[in-house]
């Protein structure tokens, strides 16, 4: 089956995110990061990083993947999601 690509945004909490992140916030992106760098090395990601933009910071990524069902899955399954800190 050909691989489809989907694009993400990862909204954060509020528009001032992450210039006043929290100690507990940084552990959770931490969490994050990892989680990407771990489907980039697995290659259902192109790309991905943060997007710094006037009304506030959010995160983007392209994602090379099955289906939208496996889309879902990846957002649903971001550490910074499943926390309720950020959501897509």
């Amino acid at each position: 089956m050909d691989k489809h690509h989907y694009y993400f945004k990862l909204i954060p909490p509020r528009p001032t995110f992450p210039r006043d992140i929290t100690p507990e916030e940084a552990a959770l992106m931490n969490l994050h990061s990892a989680y990407f760098v771990q489907n980039f090395d697995a290659g259902k990601l192109l790309l991905y990083g943060p997007v710094f933009a006037r009304e506030g910071a959010f995160g983007v990524a392209i994602l090379e993947v099955e289906d939208e069902a496996e889309a879902r899955h990846f957002a649903e399954n971001d550490p910074s999601v499943r926390a309720g800190l950020n959501r897509f």
